[in-house]
């Protein structure tokens, strides 16, 4: 799948939002939301999380398969899909394992979908009066 670079950066920090968010006590108990923790973190701490993400995200994300995506829509994929192309990149891990991996891993590349943007209409961006 080719995913314009605002695409795949809004996927890996809504998904990397989503794991902080799930580490933080006070996150979790609503005292305060999401993007306070996030703003919270330093520079240095988002992009330790990010890297390790983009690490397993990335790579599945542009091995899924091409697909047309309407303007307004997000593109989707099904699960046999997401799992393939999990699959493929994960190591040489057996058993127990490798499955737990494949699960986490999936669940992952599905939450990262699930924050791309709809596409935007090419032909209905405009260009400004002065150039």
């Amino acid at each position: 799948m080719k995913f314009t670079e605002h695409e795949l950066s809004a996927a890996l920090t809504g998904v990397a939002k989503a794991v902080m968010a799930s580490q933080d006590k006070d996150v979790r108990k609503g005292r305060r939301d999401v993007d306070e923790a996030w703003e919270a973190l330093s520079r240095y701490e988002r992009y330790q999380l990010m890297s390790g993400l983009g690490d397993q995200l990335l790579p599945v994300l542009v091995s899924l398969p091409d697909i047309e995506v309407e303007a307004g829509t997000r593109p989707t994929f099904t699960d046999e899909q997401v799992e393939a192309a999990v699959e493929e990149r994960l190591g040489d891990e057996r058993g127990l394992r490798r499955k737990a991996q494949l699960k986490a891993r999936t669940t992952l590349v599905q939450a990262a979908l699930s924050f791309i943007p709809p596409r935007s209409d090419p032909d209905a961006l405009t260009v400004p009066d002065h150039l």
